[in-house]
C-alpha cells in the first residue's frame, strides 16, 4: 500500500475528484509554462538584445533542469507532508514565471527559467503519485489521466491562449499571466487538498533500489523511446504541416486538432488502463504512432494530401502521443506502490529527457526534410512497440 493512501481519512474518496482537479489546475500551469515561451522566442530576444539562439536556450534550461532535479526533489523531499510539497512547489513556479515576465537582461531570464524548472519537478511528479492514492486501485488510470490532463489542455489551449495575449500585451504579460495562475493553483491545493503525510527519510540511492526491480526498470526506458519519437516533428510542427500541404491560413486549426487529439488520448488512454490494462493500451497508442508518422511521410513525398486527412492525421498525433503516458504512470504504480512519488519523478525525468533528445534529432533531420523527419519518427515509435514486445515476453 502506498503510506500516503493509508493517511487519507474515509471521506477521501470523495473529496478525491474536488482534489483531482486542482491538481490538474497546477498541471496546466506547470505545461503552459513549459511550451509557452516557444512561441514568442523571437519577441524575448529583442527585448533582452540577446540572439535567438541564446533566447533558446531558455527552453533546453528549463528542459535540462526538470530532467535532472525531478528524483532528486522527489527523494530530498519524501519526508515532508505532501500538501505542503505540492504548495511550496506552485510557489516557487509562481515566483519564477514573475521573475522572468521582469527580468532585464537574458542572464535573468535563463536563471529563472532554471527556477521555474525546479517548481515543475517538485510539482508534477508529486501531484500524480497524490492523484493515484486519492482513488480506489481500479481508478487510478483515470486520475493520472486527469492529472496529466492537465498538460494536453495547456497544450491545446493554454499555449495558444499564451501566445495571444503575447501578441495583445507582449511576452511579459503573458508569462506574468502563467505566474498567477500558478498562485491560483497553489490557494487551491492549500484549501482543498486532505492532509496527506510525507515518507520515512531515506538516501537517495537506497530509494533508486527500485531501479532493480525489472517491472520499473524496463518501463522507464519505454518512455524515453516514446516521447523521443513524437517530439521529433513536434518542435518544427509549423515546416512539418507545411510540407504536408497545410496552409499558412489553416496552420491554427491543425494545431487545435492536435490539442484535441492528445486531450482525447490522454483520458481514453486512462480510461482504457484501468478497463483493459496499460500494457494493451500501450500498444494500442504506439501502433496508431507509428502508422501516423508512416502516412505523413508518404504524403509529405507526395506533396501533401486533402485537408481532412491531414487534420485527421494531426489529430491522431496529438492523440498517440499523449496517450501514451497514463498507462506508463499505472505500470510503474503498480510495480512500486510504495515509492510512487520517487517513479513518477524517474518517469518525468525520461519524458523530458526524451523531449530533448527528439527536438535535437529534429534539429539534425530538419535539413533532410520532413519526409525522412516523419519516417524516423514512425521508425522510432515502431521501435517503441518492438521494445513494449520484448518487455511482455520477459514478464509473461
Amino acid at each position: 500500500m502506498n503510506p500516503s493512501t493509508s493517511s487519507i481519512p474515509a471521506q477521501a474518496p470523495a473529496r478525491g475528484l474536488g482534489s483531482i482537479a486542482i491538481l490538474a489546475l497546477g498541471t496546466f500551469a506547470v505545461g503552459t509554462d513549459a511550451f509557452i515561451v516557444s512561441g514568442f522566442l523571437p519577441s524575448i530576444a529583442h527585448a533582452l538584445q540577446s540572439s535567438n539562439s541564446l533566447a533558446g536556450l531558455s527552453v533546453t534550461v528549463f528542459a535540462t533542469t526538470y530532467a535532472l532535479l525531478a528524483p532528486v526533489l522527489a527523494t530530498l523531499t519524501a519526508p515532508w507532508p505532501r500538501n505542503r510539497v505540492l504548495v511550496w512547489a506552485l510557489a516557487i513556479l509562481a515566483a519564477a514565471n514573475l521573475a522572468s515576465a521582469l527580468a532585464p537582461d537574458i542572464w535573468i531570464l535563463l536563471a529563472s527559467r532554471a527556477l521555474a524548472a525546479m517548481g515543475a519537478a517538485a510539482y508534477t511528479p508529486t501531484a500524480t503519485a497524490a492523484a493515484g492514492s486519492l482513488v480506489r486501485p481500479e481508478l487510478r488510470g483515470r486520475a493520472f489521466s486527469m492529472v496529466t490532463g492537465g498538460l494536453t489542455v495547456a497544450t491545446a489551449l493554454g499555449v495558444p491562449l499564451g501566445n495571444l495575449v503575447s501578441q495583445w500585451l507582449g511576452w511579459r504579460a503573458a508569462l506574468g499571466m502563467v505566474a498567477a495562475l500558478s498562485a491560483l493553483a497553489g490557494a487551491g491545493v492549500f484549501l482543498i487538498m486532505p492532509p496527506m503525510p510525507g515518507q520515512p527519510r531515506a538516501p537517495l540511492r537506497a530509494r533508486l533500489a527500485v531501479l532493480r526491480r525489472p517491472a520499473v526498470a524496463w518501463v522507464l526506458p519505454l518512455t524515453l523511446i516514446g516521447m523521443t519519437a513524437c517530439y521529433i516533428v513536434y518542435a518544427y510542427s509549423v515546416p512539418a504541416l507545411q510540407a504536408l500541404g497545410v496552409a499558412d491560413e489553416r496552420m491554427g486549426l491543425m494545431l487545435l486538432c492536435y490539442g484535441i487529439g492528445a486531450v482525447l488520448g490522454n483520458l481514453l488512454a486512462g480510461y482504457g488502463a484501468d478497463r483493459w490494462g496499460p500494457a494493451r493500451m500501450s500498444v494500442a497508442a504506439y501502433v496508431v504512432m507509428a502508422a501516423t508518422f508512416g502516412l505523413m511521410s508518404w504524403l509529405a513525398a507526395a506533396g501533401g494530401g486533402p485537408g481532412f486527412v491531414v487534420g485527421l492525421l494531426v489529430l491522431a498525433w496529438g492523440f498517440s502521443s499523449w496517450g501514451q503516458t497514463p498507462p506508463q504512470q499505472l505500470r510503474l504504480t503498480n510495480a512500486a506502490p510504495q515509492e510512487a512519488p520517487l517513479v513518477m519523478a524517474l518517469n518525468a525525468s525520461c519524458i523530458y529527457f526524451g523531449i530533448g533528445l527528439g527536438t535535437a534529432l529534429g534539429a539534425a533531420l530538419l535539413v533532410h526534410g520532413m519526409v525522412v523527419g516523419f519516417g524516423i519518427s514512425a521508425l522510432a515509435a515502431a521501435g517503441a512497440l518492438g521494445f513494449l514486445g520484448l518487455t511482455m515476453r520477459r514478464r509473461g
